[in-house]
């Protein structure tokens, strides 16, 4: 799964979700993208469940840009531990997304399977998304 290879600090203030992206929200490499249409956070698992989907739905023809990198680290305690000794240790890696960032980019297929692999990723991912083509 992806993850930072090297961090300055190890966990993070949570931070928040709000507004609309302003990078990320065009396609750039591919004919075909998937667009977030609501903020949240995203899982490393999560976007490695849908770039398999993605995949296995192509049968490796054409090219996927994963466009999102999970950075944020975070941390939970574990189960049944008292209040208070810090903040718990980092359980796993996420990214925030905004409304209108690009989540994955694909070309060298058609539309159809392109809508196909597009459509499985979704159901994956914890927020809800948009096909959009490169003349839309």
């Amino acid at each position: 799964m992806l993850s930072p290879a090297k961090m300055k600090f190890r966990k993070q203030f949570k931070g928040r979700t709000t507004g609309i992206a302003s990078r990320g929200h065009r396609l750039s490499f591919g004919s075909f993208g998937l667009k977030a249409m609501e903020p949240a956070r995203v899982s490393a698992a999560q976007i490695e469940a849908a770039r398999r989907a993605i995949t296995r739905c192509m049968r490796r023809v054409g090219k996927v840009w994963i466009r999102v990198f999970p950075d944020l680290p975070i941390s939970r305690k574990p189960a049944e531990v008292r209040m208070g000794s810090g903040k718990g240790g980092v359980e796993y890696w996420a990214c925030r997304v905004y409304p209108g960032t690009i989540l994955f980019e694909m070309d060298g297929v058609d539309a159809d399977v392109a809508n196909r692999a597009f459509a499985l990723a979704s159901a994956k991912l914890p927020v809800l998304t948009k096909i959009i083509t490169r003349g839309a």
